[in-house]
């Protein structure tokens, strides 16, 4: 299994024949060259999307008719794309789960807001969510954008992730010190691979004081599009 950053909260997941695109976001995304798109998403055979914001999903609707892949997503959203853009989706909710391929992927909260904005303004769109993806032997912790929430103890008593994938830049979403806070409270990771940091000013920058706060854990700071093994 392989995980390759696509910038942001982007990334591209390769296990077995899937080719799963997380959250991916190419364009204006400042930290994904536009010369590194199309190896982005070569091959890509699903779109897994965490929520509406355009940092996470601007590029998802293209992407799935020039690929000719579903998108998978909460079900709101995804019933209203099926109808409206005329995609083909994969739609359920929150304590649900699928399988690809033999590959699971359950539904979990997260706690941000979920909004498009058109001509009209900001208007809602589903409900963000994270997700739970079980591939070759090991569960992954998708957080999709959050703050801390009390569910994650029984996520990590249910699921019992070994690998997270967690928001950490802070502003919008948990910052690094949150993110070590519920390593050390709840979870029992092998790996932590931050994200959504170093985009913008406004966020964190490093994760060198989540790595100092994690002794024994492998945290990862990702490098755009240098793959990691699983």
């Amino acid at each position: 299994m392989k995980l390759t950053w696509l910038g942001h909260s982007g990334f591209r997941l390769e296990t077995g024949d899937l080719v799963i695109l997380i959250d991916p976001w190419l364009s204006g995304n400042p930290m994904l060259p536009d010369n590194q798109h199309a190896a982005a998403v070569h091959g890509a055979t699903h779109i897994l999307l965490t929520h509406a914001h355009f940092d996470h999903m601007s590029d998802t609707l293209r992407l799935a008719r020039e690929n000719g892949i579903p998108v998978i997503g909460q079900f709101d959203l995804m019933n209203l794309w099926s109808e409206t853009e005329k995609i083909e989706t994969i739609g359920f909710n929150k304590g649900g789960t699928i399988t690809l391929d033999g590959i699971r992927i359950s539904m979990v909260t997260a706690q941000h807001s979920s909004t498009i904005q058109d001509e009209t303004g900001l208007r809602p769109a589903g409900s963000e969510v994270g997700y739970m993806i079980a591939a070759e032997g090991q569960m992954i912790y998708v957080s999709g954008d959050t703050d801390i929430m009390a569910d994650m103890e029984w996520f990590a008593d249910y699921y019992k992730p070994d690998i997270g994938i967690l928001c950490a830049g802070g502003h919008f979403t948990m910052d690094m010190d949150k993110v070590a806070y519920i390593a050390r409270r709840w979870f029992n990771f092998r790996t932590i691979i931050p994200c959504h940091y170093r985009t913008f000013p406004v966020l964190e920058q490093s994760a060198a004081e989540l790595v100092k706060s994690l002794p024994g854990i492998a945290v990862i700071e990702p490098d755009v599009m240098r793959p990691i093994p699983l």
